[in-house]
């Protein structure tokens, strides 16, 4: 969530040549806007640990190297309300083991919310409300290959994902109530499937060079206790470069393809605080994505940043993978302050712009 870097950036900042605490506990309150919520708050409490083989390395090893190889693992536990009356109860959780040799992250949680529905593919509707509850659980569980790799580290592993999307109300009248659309009327996804990971960031909250690339397969069948059936193959892959002291380019590049009939809230998408700001989260949404977004940042005045960004995709369906002559795109400009210099961790505020759409943001850590 949205808490957790900073909290990291909190507690692992430690002076130089010395030795990271074994276990810290910080509880912090949390506040943050999104178009989908307007003004959220609550509170969370992060666990920040490492465990005692990582320990036994470090205190032998004191290098900066020696703790750029040992990650700290976190859990945080959080409770968050909105202006829009949604409830959100998560534990989003990274591990770390074995001087970064396993690498397990996900999140388990449950959240009651209120959504706009906007219609599916190239069937738009205006837009209707709807409420869901819904438990979810998503594991990913990697372990380090080629760990002589000149530059980066690279993992493969297992994904698992659950959620029981129980859709609670309908507008009367309006498509989802038609029972037409796949999972308008509620879902139960479960499945597992395969990953890669990659990562040669210098720096994990405002890198300036290096590549972070995730790439998966996901099976949600009904033998794992589902009730749908498809196939979705991912790759989210983002790039970072210098372009001055004060300048940097980050882009990124995310592609989404299901087979199958996938419900609804399980489409690949367009919109919300990550991909193609601008847009309200699942603004477009159909069975293909194609996306690309950049942003230059650089830096204001001490602590204060600015950022300009820009974004196109296009969406596809069975019929048409892609529909390259139907682009969507945002455009938009934000401002950036870092809270936290160590580890140049930031408090994003964004505005962006989208056809007949706009969003403002206010959060915790880059975009992309």
């Amino acid at each position: 969530m949205l808490l957790s870097s900073l909290v990291t950036a909190l507690l692992i900042s430690v002076p130089p040549d010395s030795i990271p605490k074994a276990f810290s506990l910080l509880p912090l309150p949390l506040i943050y806007y999104t178009p989908e919520t307007r003004l959220a708050y609550g509170v969370a409490a992060t666990a920040t640990f490492r465990f005692g083989r990582d320990m036994d390395f470090l205190r032998t090893d004191t290098s900066s190297r020696a703790r750029a190889a040992v990650r700290p693992s976190q859990v945080t536990l959080g409770f968050a309300y909105t202006q829009n009356k949604q409830i959100l109860f998560y534990l989003p959780f990274q591990i770390f083991y074995d001087r970064d040799t396993y690498y397990v992250n996900g999140e388990a949680g449950y959240y009651r919310y209120s959504y706009y529905f906007f219609g599916v593919g190239q069937q738009e509707v205006s837009r209707e409300l709807y409420g869901v509850n819904f438990p979810r659980i998503r594991i990913n569980a990697f372990r380090r290959i080629s760990p002589n790799l000149s530059r980066g580290k690279l993992y493969v592993g297992i994904r698992y994902q659950y959620e029981d999307y129980g859709v609670t109300s309908v507008e009367p009248g309006r498509l989802l109530a038609t029972g037409k659309v796949p999972g308008g009327l509620g879902s139960r996804l479960s499945g597992a499937g395969l990953g890669l990971f990659y990562d040669s960031r210098n720096v994990i909250f405002f890198p300036s060079k290096g590549i972070v690339a995730d790439i998966a397969y996901l099976n949600q069948n009904q033998a794992l206790g589902g009730n749908v059936r498809f196939d979705r193959y991912t790759a989210d892959v983002s790039s970072y470069h210098a372009l001055s002291k004060q300048a940097i380019l980050a882009v990124n590049y995310f592609v989404s393809f299901t087979t199958g009939v996938a419900p609804f809230n399980a489409m690949s998408l367009l919109g919300g605080t990550k991909r193609m700001r601008g847009y309200y989260e699942g603004r477009y949404r159909d069975q293909n994505v194609a996306l690309i977004q950049s942003e230059v940042r650089f830096d204001l005045y001490k602590r204060l940043g600015g950022v300009i960004f820009g974004a196109a995709g296009i969406l596809g369906d069975a019929q048409s993978v892609l529909r390259p002559n139907d682009p969507k795109v945002a455009y938009g400009a934000g401002l950036r302050f870092t809270m936290n210099r160590r580890d140049h961790l930031n408090i994003r505020l964004d505005y962006g712009l989208g056809r007949q759409s706009s969003g403002f943001y206010l959060t915790i850590g880059e975009a992309l």
